[in-house]
């Protein structure tokens, strides 16, 4: 199974009376969404204020859904989360896909051996983006923060379709915390 990292860090939030979604994914391709695999989704809430922390473990990605010439290398596992079906969340890690055996590194079967691969989670490196959301479902502040002056962070609109993978365009890392961004 895939289960985070451990060390996966506890988040805080005002009370939200209606449930977080969060989802594990697998990107099974980069070149098309049509290979990602939901390895699991769990519903919490609502949610009080405070800290709060809960195991999220899945089961791996089902090999016959990864194309064969993405099954080796290095892919990425998301965890996103989602309040009203809106994404405010999304931590991305690099996996690697290798072969433990040397002779099977040099000369990698043209069929791959998922039998023989072993995945390895960079867990050091998390990426995470942050998008803001209309969290009160208030149609006029969710206008307002979208007319804001662009040069805050981030020139997309709020109804922007996040890029696939680890971050989006646009935003100015130099703005923001290390191995995060923030985009409205």
């Amino acid at each position: 199974g895939w289960t985070p990292p451990p060390g996966f860090t506890p988040f805080s939030c005002l009370s939200l009376w209606s449930n977080l979604e969060w989802k594990i994914i697998y990107v099974g391709s980069a070149e098309s969404e049509e290979f990602d695999q939901i390895l699991d989704s769990v519903l919490v809430g609502p949610v009080p204020a405070g800290r709060h922390m809960f195991v999220f473990q899945a089961d791996a990605p089902n090999p016959s859904l990864i194309p064969e010439t993405d099954a080796v290398g290095v892919t990425v596992v998301l965890i996103t989360c989602t309040y009203h079906g809106q994404e405010f969340i999304r931590v991305g890690y690099y996996v690697n896909n290798e072969y433990l055996n040397p002779e099977l590194r040099e000369n990698p079967p043209m069929k791959p051996d998922f039998s023989q691969l072993q995945r390895n989670i960079l867990a050091s490196n998390p990426r995470v983006t942050r998008f803001h959301i209309n969290w009160d479902n208030n149609t006029d502040r969710l206008e307002a923060i979208e007319t804001q002056d662009p040069s805050l962070g981030c020139s997309l609109p709020l109804n922007c379709t996040p890029n696939k993978g680890l971050g989006l365009p646009g935003c100015i890392p130099g703005l923001l915390p290390e191995n995060s961004m923030d985009c409205i």
